[in-house]
């Protein structure tokens, strides 16, 4: 719950509570708090200034953490899950939070995935043969993709900084 403040308005004093999400333009002129990490949330920022992100279809069931392919489903873009295993499928981002199948995914499009487990720190990072997953051992399998995703910053930090992807013959 964000915090209270007192106000005058048209000579009354009133509680107000400051907004942690906005809703845009009807919350013009409101007081924003920061929300339960202690940070400022996307929606407040103006645009270009924030995290680069796009609110799409999940086509499946995505985990947090999850690297995302971005795709068109017959002309609407969607979420689903990266996968090394099938060539048009690399990693154009990541989600922080769980998604179920039709629900609306937040996908980052840069930054750090903070929502990973057991990777070794400072590390190079591949897409791995497990949808959505990553992995410090490139895949050497025929017709697996090689896409270099980022670097471990620590065992659940990953900076995403995606590479080109190589199908290998």
């Amino acid at each position: 719950m964000a915090q209270k403040f007192l106000r005058i308005l048209s000579g009354v004093i009133a509680e107000l509570e400051a907004l942690v999400v906005s809703a845009g333009a009807g919350d013009a002129g409101k007081v924003v708090a920061l929300d339960g990490t202690g940070k400022l949330d996307n929606s407040v920022m103006p645009v270009g200034i924030g995290a680069d992100t796009k609110i799409l279809p999940a086509s499946e069931a995505l985990s947090a953490g999850n690297l995302v392919n971005v795709w068109s489903d017959a002309g609407t873009v969607k979420a689903r899950k990266a996968d090394a295993t099938t060539a048009g499928k690399e990693a154009n981002g990541f989600v922080l939070s769980a998604v179920i199948q039709d629900g609306n995914a937040t996908v980052y499009f840069e930054g750090t995935d903070n929502q990973l487990a057991a990777m070794t720190p400072g590390v190079a990072m591949y897409l791995s043969t497990t949808p959505g997953g990553v992995i410090d051992t490139p895949p050497s399998g025929s017709g697996n993709v090689v896409q270099r995703v980022g670097r471990s910053l620590s065992a659940t930090e990953l900076t995403f900084e995606p590479g080109d992807p190589i199908t290998l013959a």
